[in-house]
């Protein structure tokens, strides 16, 4: 088996891909913007959530430790 057939699998491998990615449709600027503010959003709402979550339990551990 020479190199060439060994090659052979892994460019049709990425000749594959290549037309999978063409068949794919894309959303629009637009609708990438709003997904990307929804997201930015509920990270920061989480993130405050679990902050004040965290805040509340260390406060009861330090009045349950003294």
């Amino acid at each position: 088996m020479d190199l060439k057939s060994k090659l052979e699998p892994v460019k049709d491998y990425f000749r594959e891909v290549y037309h999978e990615g063409k068949r794919v449709t894309w959303p629009s600027r637009k609708d990438a913007v709003k997904g990307t503010y929804i997201v930015l959003i509920t990270v920061i709402i989480s993130a405050l959530f679990l902050g004040v979550v965290d805040i509340g339990l260390a406060k009861i551990i330090q009045t349950l430790i003294r």
